[in-house]
């Protein structure tokens, strides 16, 4: 990482509010324009393809763009781009405060309550081994990619996977504790109910650690070098 700390987290920070600003925005656009759950959930799923993908690729090369605290910790415990235990206690808040601000600023969009909980219900078990999945899907991707080599695949890749995670898991993919605190703060299609946050969040770095075993089983023990000024990762 070569650029300054300020900057990284002011990259993570921002790139994390855009982020579930399009997650939630879209969502509330889907169901504003049809009743219909099956387009609702088409229409979220691609924006968040295509919003992931130019914000992983714009912000990438200041920060890393993980957008998350599932990613930020499993690059830092692999010693991936030098990520030091400060950078990821200045990363964390900075990506759940970005996450909330998303949330409320695509509400203030759309003409809603800034703050209006969520009480759309996650805390069914098959709705936690969705996230346990999700999220242990995107961290081997993400330094699967980094061992092998293929960083600057990461923007097209991160997004395909998230998109694809929308509809094959149960939980359609929050994979991310940030993103899920961020939309318990919006009742809309996008959100999650505050009661919910807690065991999506403890699902999700459970699949986090499950990613990372998947990364030595197929790669090794072996750290990923650093990769300076290329695109990484992100989610929703």
């Amino acid at each position: 990482m070569t650029a300054p700390l300020p900057r990284r987290v002011a990259a993570e920070g921002l790139g994390t509010a855009l982020l579930v600003a399009v997650v939630v925005g879209s969502g509330i656009q889907a169901t504003e324009l049809s009743h219909d759950v099956g387009v609702q959930l088409l229409a979220n799923s691609l924006a968040t393809v295509f919003g992931l993908g130019v914000l992983i690729t714009l912000f990438g090369p200041v920060s890393g763009a993980h957008f998350n605290p599932a990613v930020t910790l499993a690059v830092w415990f692999t010693g991936r781009d030098g990520l030091t235990a400060r950078d990821v206690a200045a990363y964390l808040p900075a990506q759940v405060v970005g996450a909330i601000t998303g949330a409320i600023t695509a509400d203030a969009m759309f003409g809603r309550p800034l703050v209006e909980f969520s009480t759309h219900d996650r805390s069914a078990p098959h709705l936690l081994l969705g996230e346990v999945i999700a999220t242990a899907g995107l961290v081997l991707l993400i330094l699967g990619l980094a061992r092998a080599d293929r960083a600057t695949a990461a923007p097209i890749a991160v997004a395909a996977y998230i998109g694809a995670a929308y509809w094959f898991t149960s939980s359609t993919s929050f994979a991310n504790p940030a993103v899920t605190t961020g939309r318990a703060f919006s009742d809309t299609f996008a959100g999650i109910a505050p009661t919910s946050v807690p065991g999506f969040v403890a699902a999700q770095l459970v699949g986090a650690a499950l990613g990372l075993a998947a990364v030595t089983l197929v790669h090794g023990r072996g750290r990923a070098a650093a990769v300076p000024r290329e695109p990484v990762e992100g989610h929703p």
